[in-house]
Protein backbone atom coordinates (compact mmCIF):
# COMPACT_ATOMS: atom_id res chain seq x y z
CA UNK A 1 0.00 0.00 0.00
CA UNK A 2 1.30 3.45 -0.90
CA UNK A 3 1.58 6.03 1.88
CA UNK A 4 2.20 9.66 0.82
CA UNK A 5 5.33 11.32 2.25
CA UNK A 6 6.41 8.09 3.95
CA UNK A 7 9.95 8.21 5.34
CA UNK A 8 12.05 5.09 5.14
CA UNK A 9 12.38 3.23 8.44
CA UNK A 10 14.96 0.78 9.72
CA UNK A 11 12.00 -1.52 10.34
CA UNK A 12 11.22 -1.68 6.60
CA UNK A 13 14.13 -4.02 5.91
CA UNK A 14 13.62 -5.98 9.12
CA UNK A 15 9.96 -6.58 8.28
CA UNK A 16 10.85 -7.70 4.76
CA UNK A 17 13.41 -10.17 6.12
CA UNK A 18 11.00 -11.51 8.73
CA UNK A 19 8.25 -12.03 6.16
CA UNK A 20 10.66 -14.24 4.23
CA UNK A 21 11.36 -16.30 7.35
CA UNK A 22 7.96 -16.66 9.02
CA UNK A 23 4.36 -17.29 8.10
CA UNK A 24 3.37 -14.23 10.14
CA UNK A 25 5.21 -11.30 11.71
CA UNK A 26 4.10 -9.37 14.79
CA UNK A 27 5.29 -5.75 15.00
CA UNK A 28 5.17 -4.47 18.57
CA UNK A 29 5.89 -1.04 19.97
CA UNK A 30 4.45 2.10 21.54
CA UNK A 31 1.43 3.74 19.97
CA UNK A 32 2.08 6.42 17.37
CA UNK A 33 5.59 5.15 16.53
CA UNK A 34 4.58 4.24 12.95
CA UNK A 35 3.87 0.50 13.13
CA UNK A 36 0.76 0.64 10.97
CA UNK A 37 2.35 2.89 8.35
CA UNK A 38 5.35 0.59 8.06
CA UNK A 39 3.17 -2.53 7.92
CA UNK A 40 0.90 -1.03 5.26
CA UNK A 41 3.89 -0.47 2.99
CA UNK A 42 4.35 -4.23 2.65
CA UNK A 43 0.75 -5.38 3.13
CA UNK A 44 -1.64 -6.16 0.30
CA UNK A 45 -4.81 -5.81 2.41
CA UNK A 46 -5.78 -4.74 5.92
CA UNK A 47 -8.17 -5.68 8.71
CA UNK A 48 -8.23 -2.67 11.11
CA UNK A 49 -9.65 -4.22 14.27
CA UNK A 50 -9.66 -0.97 16.24
CA UNK A 51 -11.45 1.00 13.51
CA UNK A 52 -14.24 2.89 15.29
CA UNK A 53 -16.32 3.54 12.19
CA UNK A 54 -19.85 2.12 12.07
CA UNK A 55 -19.67 1.37 15.78
CA UNK A 56 -16.63 -0.92 15.44
CA UNK A 57 -18.30 -2.91 12.68
CA UNK A 58 -15.12 -4.79 11.75
CA UNK A 59 -14.52 -5.84 15.33
CA UNK A 60 -18.11 -7.05 15.61
CA UNK A 61 -17.78 -9.02 12.39
CA UNK A 62 -14.59 -10.69 13.59
CA UNK A 63 -16.23 -11.54 16.92
CA UNK A 64 -18.89 -13.47 14.98
CA UNK A 65 -16.49 -15.04 12.48
CA UNK A 66 -12.79 -14.82 13.37
CA UNK A 67 -11.79 -16.11 9.94
CA UNK A 68 -13.07 -12.84 8.48
CA UNK A 69 -9.90 -11.16 9.77
CA UNK A 70 -7.82 -13.38 7.50
CA UNK A 71 -9.86 -13.01 4.30
CA UNK A 72 -7.97 -10.78 1.91
CA UNK A 73 -4.95 -10.56 -0.31
CA UNK A 74 -1.72 -11.53 1.43
CA UNK A 75 0.34 -10.29 3.16
CA UNK A 76 -2.76 -9.46 5.19
CA UNK A 77 -2.31 -6.79 7.89
CA UNK A 78 -4.32 -7.29 11.08
CA UNK A 79 -3.92 -3.96 12.85
CA UNK A 80 -4.08 -3.65 16.67
CA UNK A 81 -4.59 -7.38 17.06
CA UNK A 82 -4.40 -7.17 20.86
CA UNK A 83 -7.95 -5.79 21.07
CA UNK A 84 -9.08 -9.31 20.10
CA UNK A 85 -6.41 -11.62 21.61
CA UNK A 86 -7.89 -14.78 20.05
CA UNK A 87 -6.36 -13.52 16.78
CA UNK A 88 -2.99 -14.84 17.95
CA UNK A 89 -4.00 -18.50 18.08
CA UNK A 90 -6.07 -18.10 14.93
CA UNK A 91 -3.02 -16.70 13.10
CA UNK A 92 -0.93 -19.65 14.20
CA UNK A 93 -3.65 -22.02 13.00
CA UNK A 94 -3.85 -20.34 9.58
CA UNK A 95 -0.07 -20.46 9.22
CA UNK A 96 -0.04 -24.16 10.13
CA UNK A 97 -2.85 -24.89 7.68
CA UNK A 98 -0.95 -23.43 4.72
CA UNK A 99 2.77 -23.39 5.38
CA UNK A 100 3.91 -20.38 3.39
CA UNK A 101 6.04 -17.44 4.44
CA UNK A 102 4.85 -13.86 4.58
CA UNK A 103 1.11 -14.43 4.93
CA UNK A 104 0.17 -12.09 7.77
CA UNK A 105 1.39 -9.00 9.60
CA UNK A 106 0.11 -8.28 13.11
CA UNK A 107 0.62 -4.90 14.75
CA UNK A 108 0.06 -4.18 18.43
CA UNK A 109 0.54 -1.33 20.90
CA UNK A 110 0.12 -3.55 23.95
CA UNK A 111 0.90 -7.07 25.08
CA UNK A 112 -2.36 -8.71 26.15
CA UNK A 113 -2.60 -10.96 29.14
CA UNK A 114 -1.91 -14.56 28.24
CA UNK A 115 -5.48 -15.61 28.99
CA UNK A 116 -7.00 -16.95 25.79
CA UNK A 117 -3.66 -17.33 24.02
CA UNK A 118 -2.88 -21.02 23.92
CA UNK A 119 0.29 -21.14 21.84
CA UNK A 120 3.48 -19.09 21.80
CA UNK A 121 3.62 -18.93 18.04
CA UNK A 122 7.30 -19.92 18.08
CA UNK A 123 8.49 -20.84 14.61
CA UNK A 124 5.31 -19.53 13.01
CA UNK A 125 5.01 -15.92 14.16
CA UNK A 126 8.16 -13.83 14.19
CA UNK A 127 8.31 -10.78 16.49
CA UNK A 128 10.02 -7.44 15.96
CA UNK A 129 10.08 -4.22 17.98
CA UNK A 130 9.51 -0.76 16.57
CA UNK A 131 10.34 2.44 18.41
CA UNK A 132 9.87 6.13 17.72
CA UNK A 133 12.11 7.34 14.91
CA UNK A 134 15.84 7.66 15.36
CA UNK A 135 17.47 10.91 14.26
CA UNK A 136 18.75 9.21 11.10
CA UNK A 137 15.19 8.22 10.19
CA UNK A 138 13.61 11.58 11.03
CA UNK A 139 16.27 13.71 9.34
CA UNK A 140 17.91 14.91 12.55
CA UNK A 141 21.15 13.10 11.64
CA UNK A 142 23.15 13.59 8.45
CA UNK A 143 24.14 9.92 8.53
CA UNK A 144 27.78 10.64 7.65
CA UNK A 145 29.15 7.91 9.95
CA UNK A 146 28.09 4.26 10.03
CA UNK A 147 28.03 2.67 13.47
CA UNK A 148 28.72 -0.71 11.87
CA UNK A 149 31.78 0.70 10.09
CA UNK A 150 33.12 1.90 13.42
CA UNK A 151 32.49 -1.51 15.01
CA UNK A 152 34.35 -3.11 12.11
CA UNK A 153 37.38 -0.93 12.78
CA UNK A 154 37.13 1.52 9.90
CA UNK A 155 38.82 4.82 10.65
CA UNK A 156 36.66 7.92 10.87
CA UNK A 157 37.75 11.44 10.03
CA UNK A 158 34.94 13.79 9.06
CA UNK A 159 35.45 17.46 9.82
CA UNK A 160 32.44 19.00 8.09
CA UNK A 161 29.68 17.82 10.43
CA UNK A 162 27.03 20.48 10.92
CA UNK A 163 27.47 21.57 14.52
CA UNK A 164 24.06 21.75 16.21
CA UNK A 165 23.39 24.48 18.72
CA UNK A 166 22.29 23.76 22.27
CA UNK A 167 18.82 24.95 21.27
CA UNK A 168 18.71 22.45 18.41
CA UNK A 169 19.69 19.55 20.68
CA UNK A 170 17.01 20.62 23.13
CA UNK A 171 14.52 20.70 20.28
CA UNK A 172 15.38 17.12 19.26
CA UNK A 173 14.79 15.95 22.83
CA UNK A 174 11.49 17.78 23.23
CA UNK A 175 10.17 16.88 19.79
CA UNK A 176 10.81 13.16 20.05
CA UNK A 177 10.70 10.65 17.24
CA UNK A 178 6.95 10.68 16.52
CA UNK A 179 6.49 10.27 12.74
CA UNK A 180 3.36 12.39 12.46
CA UNK A 181 5.04 15.54 13.84
CA UNK A 182 8.65 15.46 12.67
CA UNK A 183 8.05 18.31 10.20
CA UNK A 184 5.93 20.40 12.56
CA UNK A 185 7.01 23.51 14.41
CA UNK A 186 8.53 22.56 17.76
CA UNK A 187 5.75 24.24 19.73
CA UNK A 188 3.19 22.09 17.89
CA UNK A 189 5.28 18.91 18.01
CA UNK A 190 5.62 19.17 21.79
CA UNK A 191 1.86 18.65 22.13
CA UNK A 192 2.21 15.01 21.01
CA UNK A 193 4.04 13.63 24.09
CA UNK A 194 1.68 15.59 26.35
CA UNK A 195 -1.28 14.03 24.55
CA UNK A 196 0.42 10.65 24.75
CA UNK A 197 0.57 10.86 28.56
CA UNK A 198 -3.05 11.97 28.81
CA UNK A 199 -4.26 9.11 26.64
CA UNK A 200 -2.10 6.68 28.57
CA UNK A 201 -3.69 7.63 31.88
CA UNK A 202 -7.25 8.06 30.67
CA UNK A 203 -7.59 5.21 28.21
CA UNK A 204 -4.71 2.82 27.55
CA UNK A 205 -3.88 1.82 31.13
CA UNK A 206 -7.53 1.44 32.24
CA UNK A 207 -8.31 -0.63 29.11
CA UNK A 208 -5.19 -2.80 29.32
CA UNK A 209 -6.84 -5.50 31.44
CA UNK A 210 -9.41 -5.96 34.20
CA UNK A 211 -7.09 -4.69 36.95
CA UNK A 212 -8.06 -1.47 38.73
CA UNK A 213 -5.10 0.87 39.18
CA UNK A 214 -4.93 4.08 41.16
CA UNK A 215 -4.61 6.85 38.57
CA UNK A 216 -2.87 9.23 40.99
CA UNK A 217 -0.26 6.63 41.93
CA UNK A 218 0.31 5.80 38.27
CA UNK A 219 0.76 9.48 37.45
CA UNK A 220 3.18 9.90 40.35
CA UNK A 221 5.09 6.83 39.20
CA UNK A 222 5.40 8.27 35.69
CA UNK A 223 6.71 11.50 37.21
CA UNK A 224 9.25 9.56 39.24
CA UNK A 225 10.39 7.63 36.18
CA UNK A 226 10.84 10.93 34.35
CA UNK A 227 12.98 12.32 37.18
CA UNK A 228 15.02 9.13 37.09
CA UNK A 229 15.37 8.80 33.32
CA UNK A 230 18.69 7.18 32.36
CA UNK A 231 19.43 6.04 35.92
CA UNK A 232 19.24 2.71 37.76
CA UNK A 233 16.78 4.06 40.33
CA UNK A 234 15.61 1.42 42.80
CA UNK A 235 12.04 0.55 43.76
CA UNK A 236 12.69 2.32 47.07
CA UNK A 237 13.47 5.54 45.20
CA UNK A 238 10.32 5.24 43.09
CA UNK A 239 8.16 4.53 46.15
CA UNK A 240 9.50 7.54 48.03
CA UNK A 241 8.75 9.73 45.03
CA UNK A 242 5.17 8.50 45.06
CA UNK A 243 4.82 9.08 48.83
CA UNK A 244 7.31 11.85 49.75
CA UNK A 245 6.07 11.95 53.35
CA UNK A 246 7.04 8.32 53.84
CA UNK A 247 3.51 7.44 54.88
CA UNK A 248 1.43 4.80 53.11
CA UNK A 249 4.31 3.70 50.90
CA UNK A 250 3.02 1.37 48.18
CA UNK A 251 4.16 -2.24 48.36
CA UNK A 252 6.90 -3.48 46.05
CA UNK A 253 4.42 -5.77 44.32
CA UNK A 254 2.18 -2.78 43.56
CA UNK A 255 5.00 -0.79 41.98
CA UNK A 256 6.16 -3.84 40.04
CA UNK A 257 2.60 -4.40 38.77
CA UNK A 258 2.37 -0.77 37.61
CA UNK A 259 5.77 -0.97 35.93
CA UNK A 260 4.70 -4.18 34.23
CA UNK A 261 1.65 -2.40 32.83
CA UNK A 262 3.85 0.37 31.39
CA UNK A 263 6.18 -2.24 29.93
CA UNK A 264 3.28 -4.11 28.32
CA UNK A 265 2.27 -0.83 26.68
CA UNK A 266 5.89 -0.37 25.48
CA UNK A 267 6.04 3.02 27.22
CA UNK A 268 9.15 2.06 29.17
CA UNK A 269 12.02 -0.06 27.90
CA UNK A 270 14.72 -0.56 30.48
CA UNK A 271 18.33 -1.42 29.70
CA UNK A 272 19.44 -4.76 31.09
CA UNK A 273 22.90 -5.13 32.70
CA UNK A 274 25.75 -6.46 30.59
CA UNK A 275 27.50 -9.65 31.64
CA UNK A 276 30.91 -9.71 29.91
CA UNK A 277 31.43 -13.48 29.66
CA UNK A 278 30.67 -16.76 31.35
CA UNK A 279 34.18 -16.95 32.78
CA UNK A 280 34.37 -13.34 33.91
CA UNK A 281 35.04 -12.80 37.62
CA UNK A 282 33.45 -9.34 37.62
CA UNK A 283 30.52 -8.93 40.01
CA UNK A 284 27.90 -7.06 38.01
CA UNK A 285 24.99 -5.15 39.47
CA UNK A 286 21.73 -6.56 38.17
CA UNK A 287 19.76 -3.32 38.28
CA UNK A 288 18.19 -2.23 35.02
CA UNK A 289 18.64 1.31 33.76
CA UNK A 290 15.34 3.10 33.44
CA UNK A 291 14.28 4.57 30.12
CA UNK A 292 11.12 5.73 28.41
CA UNK A 293 10.67 4.63 24.81
CA UNK A 294 11.29 8.26 23.84
CA UNK A 295 12.87 11.10 25.85
CA UNK A 296 10.08 13.48 24.87
CA UNK A 297 7.74 11.61 27.23
CA UNK A 298 10.06 12.20 30.18
CA UNK A 299 10.47 15.84 29.14
CA UNK A 300 6.69 16.31 28.93
CA UNK A 301 6.19 14.77 32.37
CA UNK A 302 8.80 17.16 33.77
CA UNK A 303 7.01 20.05 32.03
CA UNK A 304 10.27 20.88 30.31
CA UNK A 305 10.56 23.52 27.61
CA UNK A 306 13.49 25.07 25.72
CA UNK A 307 14.06 27.78 28.31
CA UNK A 308 13.99 25.45 31.31
CA UNK A 309 16.32 22.88 29.74
CA UNK A 310 18.80 25.54 28.61
CA UNK A 311 19.06 26.54 32.29
CA UNK A 312 19.23 22.95 33.60
CA UNK A 313 21.96 21.15 31.68
CA UNK A 314 22.08 18.41 34.32
CA UNK A 315 18.53 17.30 33.51
CA UNK A 316 19.16 17.83 29.81
CA UNK A 317 22.11 15.46 30.05
CA UNK A 318 19.92 12.60 31.28
CA UNK A 319 17.29 13.31 28.63
CA UNK A 320 19.98 13.45 25.95
CA UNK A 321 21.24 10.06 27.10
CA UNK A 322 17.68 8.79 26.68
CA UNK A 323 17.67 10.10 23.10
CA UNK A 324 20.98 8.42 22.30
CA UNK A 325 19.79 5.18 23.88
CA UNK A 326 16.68 5.24 21.68
CA UNK A 327 18.80 5.78 18.57
CA UNK A 328 21.43 3.17 19.40
CA UNK A 329 18.68 0.63 20.02
CA UNK A 330 17.25 1.38 16.57
CA UNK A 331 20.68 1.07 14.95
CA UNK A 332 21.41 -2.11 16.90
CA UNK A 333 18.26 -3.67 15.44
CA UNK A 334 19.59 -2.91 11.97
CA UNK A 335 22.88 -4.73 12.61
CA UNK A 336 21.51 -7.57 14.73
CA UNK A 337 23.05 -6.37 18.00
CA UNK A 338 21.75 -6.03 21.58
CA UNK A 339 22.12 -3.00 23.84
CA UNK A 340 22.96 -3.13 27.57
CA UNK A 341 24.50 -0.96 30.27
CA UNK A 342 27.35 -1.81 32.66
CA UNK A 343 27.76 -1.13 36.37
CA UNK A 344 29.79 -3.13 38.86
CA UNK A 345 29.91 -3.08 42.65
CA UNK A 346 32.72 -0.54 42.61
CA UNK A 347 30.26 1.77 40.81
CA UNK A 348 32.28 1.72 37.61
CA UNK A 349 29.84 2.41 34.80
CA UNK A 350 29.54 2.49 31.04
CA UNK A 351 26.40 4.10 29.62
CA UNK A 352 25.82 1.66 26.75
CA UNK A 353 27.25 -1.67 25.71
CA UNK A 354 26.69 -2.90 22.17
CA UNK A 355 26.75 -6.70 22.10
CA UNK A 356 27.28 -8.02 18.57
CA UNK A 357 25.92 -11.33 17.21
CA UNK A 358 29.45 -12.77 16.94
CA UNK A 359 30.16 -12.13 20.64
CA UNK A 360 32.19 -8.97 20.13
CA UNK A 361 31.25 -5.90 22.13
CA UNK A 362 31.70 -2.15 22.07
CA UNK A 363 31.56 0.39 24.90
CA UNK A 364 29.75 3.72 24.51
CA UNK A 365 29.76 6.78 26.74
CA UNK A 366 27.22 9.56 26.16
CA UNK A 367 28.09 13.22 26.69
CA UNK A 368 26.17 16.34 25.76
CA UNK A 369 29.21 18.37 24.71
CA UNK A 370 32.55 17.53 23.15
CA UNK A 371 34.20 19.42 26.05
CA UNK A 372 33.46 16.30 28.14
CA UNK A 373 35.30 14.04 25.70
CA UNK A 374 38.48 13.67 27.75
CA UNK A 375 36.73 12.50 30.92
CA UNK A 376 34.53 10.12 28.93
CA UNK A 377 37.50 8.58 27.10
CA UNK A 378 39.38 8.14 30.37
CA UNK A 379 36.41 6.38 31.93
CA UNK A 380 36.09 4.05 28.94
CA UNK A 381 39.75 3.00 29.23
CA UNK A 382 39.52 2.46 32.99
CA UNK A 383 36.30 0.44 33.03
CA UNK A 384 37.05 -1.57 29.88
CA UNK A 385 40.45 -2.52 31.32
CA UNK A 386 38.72 -3.73 34.48
CA UNK A 387 36.23 -5.81 32.46
CA UNK A 388 39.06 -7.38 30.46
CA UNK A 389 41.09 -8.06 33.61
CA UNK A 390 38.07 -9.95 34.95
CA UNK A 391 38.18 -12.33 31.99
CA UNK A 392 36.32 -10.67 29.13
CA UNK A 393 37.58 -10.17 25.60
CA UNK A 394 38.84 -6.75 24.53
CA UNK A 395 36.10 -4.45 23.19
CA UNK A 396 36.23 -3.93 19.43
CA UNK A 397 35.48 -0.23 19.84
CA UNK A 398 35.36 2.48 22.47
CA UNK A 399 33.02 5.31 21.52
CA UNK A 400 32.00 8.66 22.95
CA UNK A 401 28.72 9.88 21.45
CA UNK A 402 28.27 13.61 21.81
CA UNK A 403 25.56 16.14 21.06
CA UNK A 404 27.29 19.41 20.27
CA UNK A 405 30.26 18.77 17.98
CA UNK A 406 31.44 19.62 14.47
CA UNK A 407 33.58 16.58 13.65
CA UNK A 408 33.67 12.79 13.89
CA UNK A 409 37.09 11.32 14.48
CA UNK A 410 39.26 8.65 16.07
CA UNK A 411 41.54 9.89 18.83
CA UNK A 412 45.17 8.86 19.18
CA UNK A 413 44.18 6.57 22.06
CA UNK A 414 41.76 4.72 19.78
CA UNK A 415 38.53 6.21 21.17
CA UNK A 416 35.99 7.33 18.58
CA UNK A 417 34.17 10.63 19.09
CA UNK A 418 30.89 10.62 17.15
CA UNK A 419 28.18 13.30 17.04
CA UNK A 420 24.73 11.74 17.33
CA UNK A 421 23.64 14.09 14.54
CA UNK A 422 26.09 12.39 12.16
CA UNK A 423 25.35 8.76 13.01
CA UNK A 424 23.52 6.03 11.10
CA UNK A 425 23.39 2.21 11.53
Amino acid sequence: MEIPDYRQRIADKLLSENLKAFGAVCIEGPMWCGKTWTAKRQAASICPLADASDNFAIMSRVALDIDYAFKGEEPRLIDEWQVFPQIWDATRSHVDHERKHGRFILTGSATPVQKGILHSGAGRIGSMRMRPMSLWESGGSEGLVSLLDVINGNRVGITDVKRPSLEQIIGLVLRGGWPATIDDDLRIAMKTPHSYIQRLLERDIPELDDIQRDRHKMEMLLMSLARNESTAATLTTLKRDISPSGENLPADRTINAYLNALSRLFVIENLRPFSPSMRSTARIKQAEKRHFCDPSIAAALLKANPTKLARDLHTLGFLFEGLVTRDIRCYADAIGAEVYHYQDYRNREIDLILDMPNGQWAAIEVKLGVNEEEAAASNLHTVCDAIVDAGAEEPVAKIVIVGIASAAYRRKDGVYVLPITALRP
